[in-house]
């Protein structure tokens, strides 16, 4: 499977670069997978900012309201009661709530490989010699991505985050950057066009292949 490939200068290259089967092109059975990895990825970025005070946290409230009987109303020992206005609250958020959920490796890699074969089957995966900005200049990034057709969303997988990258792109709207072993599955379902560098198609690849499964040994006689 090939793809379309351009130089550092944004020309059409001569030899299209390949995309490993294996990572590129699997069947994608489980569809529920992607979901999972999607959801997954957002929880485990989640913070339990809020916290609220139960009735033994809220101040005040030592003293009983109103004796226990003949007044004709209910009941009560303290204001701080949950169903009084400024008192508790009953089962808030503590601060302490955890929402991460886990996913095993082998899970994970299989709906990065799904989303990536997503995007190879929509031809939304772009292949770039190298990123080299002089001076992180953000116009040499925008001049670049226009030409090779790359306006939209984008994600740029890259084998190294440079410094001169960073500045280059830091300010263009909706284009992100990620090393190549840290690309996963939201990030490649929220891009409308991929771009890869040459060597960061080459470092995913070796991640995300399928690792063979040795032959059993044979019985000594």
């Amino acid at each position: 499977m090939s793809v379309a490939t351009y130089t550092k200068a944004g020309a059409k290259a001569t030899t299209p670069a390949k995309l490993d089967k294996t990572v590129f092109a699997v069947e994608i059975k489980n569809h529920e997978l992607l979901k999972s990895a999607y959801v997954a990825y957002l929880a485990n970025g989640r913070t339990s900012a809020g916290n609220t005070k139960t009735r033994g946290l809220v101040s005040g409230g030592g003293r009983k309201p109103w004796k226990q009987k003949g007044t004709g109303r209910a009941r009560f020992g303290s204001s701080r009661n949950p169903i009084w206005r400024g008192g508790g609250v009953v089962f808030g958020p503590t601060g302490n709530e955890n929402y991460s959920h886990k996913m095993n490796v082998t899970a994970k890699r299989q709906a990065i490989r799904q989303a990536l074969t997503t995007m190879a089957e929509a031809n939304k995966i772009i292949v770039v010699e190298s990123l080299q900005f002089k001076d992180g200049k953000t116009s040499e990034a925008v001049k670049l991505l226009a030409k090779i057709g790359a306006t939209k969303n984008t994600l740029i997988v890259v084998e190294d985050k440079s410094d001169d990258i960073m500045r280059a792109t830091a300010n263009i709207q909706k284009v992100q950057v990620v090393q190549a072993n840290y690309v996963n599955t939201y990030d490649v379902m929220n891009a409308d066009c991929i771009v890869m560098t040459a060597q960061a198609l080459k470092d995913v690849t070796v991640w995300l292949a399928p690792k063979a499964k040795a032959a059993p040994k044979k019985a000594e006689a």
